[in-house]
């Protein structure tokens, strides 16, 4: 998946999370994020990392999250994956 790619899906996580009120103080909490730098941190290609951490750790919110947006449940990792901060090193 290309950086470009990833950024937008992960703008559209970014939009899922934020409809929830249920996971905002959650998110917000992670990410250390203000309501008022969400905007401005949007276009930080780290932060988006940083939504796709924050998703990726409940098999539940991606399984949610896929399914709203209509996507593959494992279009998430490889978003994170092609942005800066998501290379898992190959022990292999």
């Amino acid at each position: 998946m290309r950086q470009e790619s990833a950024e937008t899906l992960a703008l559209q996580a970014l939009g899922w999370l934020l409809s929830r009120d249920d996971l905002v103080p959650q998110f917000m909490a992670a990410t250390g994020a203000s309501p008022d730098d969400l905007r401005a941190l949007a276009a930080d290609p780290g932060f988006l990392g940083a939504v796709l951490d924050f998703l990726l750790t409940d098999d539940q919110m991606v399984q949610a999250f896929a399914g709203d947006a209509g996507l593959a449940p494992d279009l998430p990792m490889r978003a994170r994956a092609a942005l800066p901060g998501g290379m898992v090193p190959d022990w292999t």
